[in-house]
């Protein structure tokens, strides 16, 4: 249910696997994703058992409303069920608040400052990246007092370089906005990075404590990937402090 959990500083980092829920094929069976076509009341049930395994109440769990787009939205309660509108990473300075970003293939990045009692949760697509909302997050943390120097950011399963095969033009397109993102495939044609653009952002906005996750949801059987299935579920990542 939780493949990857860690906690530093009182700042709590989770990403979420396929397994331990109960939806049917081909959601099966931990989808998080309440838009992917799913049975809303198999998300709900999937929503309180990840909330359950992680120690928080899920009526508390801020959700977005993603676009592939730049957008950060500053939150200081739950929504219930309604997610944030139309955004692509949230902030919160409330502890105990819980951010999470869904993903089947792009980049969860989830950034904390526990000394400033920030947080923050973004969906980095490649259009995303491109755009910034990596640096538009960073930027909206440091308008609460967070300082980059200080943040710790973790990446959760995502598509990697050696699977995420692209036109050339297109690749051409994101390496002259992201040159960290040129890739190629393992059997040798044109791809991008996304996670590499990302870290390589963050880089430069000066986050030093990173990690990465090794998982590439393409190859996982154990992730869902929209890039391999097309209908699938979505996982999830969780940030909040004590």
């Amino acid at each position: 249910m939780i493949g990857q959990r860690d906690t530093v500083s009182g700042a709590h980092f989770a990403f979420t696997d396929r397994w331990g829920g109960v939806s049917a094929v081909p959601y099966e069976e931990l989808n998080l994703g309440g838009a992917v076509g799913d049975d809303p009341g198999a998300v709900m049930a999937n929503r309180e058992l990840a909330a359950k395994s992680l120690g928080f109440d899920a009526a508390r769990v801020v959700w977005m409303n993603q676009v592939h787009g730049t957008g950060v939205a500053v939150v200081d309660e739950p929504w219930g069920e309604r997610p944030v509108g139309r955004v692509d990473a949230t902030v919160t300075a409330v502890p105990g608040l819980p951010l999470a970003v869904l993903t089947a293939d792009c980049v969860p990045v989830l950034l904390a400052d526990p000394v400033a009692g920030v947080v923050a949760a973004a969906h980095a697509g490649r259009p995303g990246m491109i755009a910034g909302v990596v640096p538009a997050t960073v930027a909206a943390m440091v308008s609460l007092g967070a300082d980059p120097a200080r943040m710790l950011a973790r990446t959760g399963p995502a598509v990697c370089g050696r699977c995420y095969e692209v036109p050339e033009a297109m690749r051409a397109e994101v390496a002259a906005a992201e040159p960290a993102a040129y890739a190629e495939t393992s059997w040798g044609t044109p791809a991008v990075d996304v996670a590499a653009g990302v870290h390589a952002q963050l880089t430069r906005l000066g986050v030093r404590d990173r990690a990465q996750s090794p998982v590439c949801t393409r190859e996982s059987g154990d992730h869902f990937s929209y890039r391999r299935d097309r209908t699938t579920g979505r996982l999830a990542g969780y940030v909040w402090l004590d």
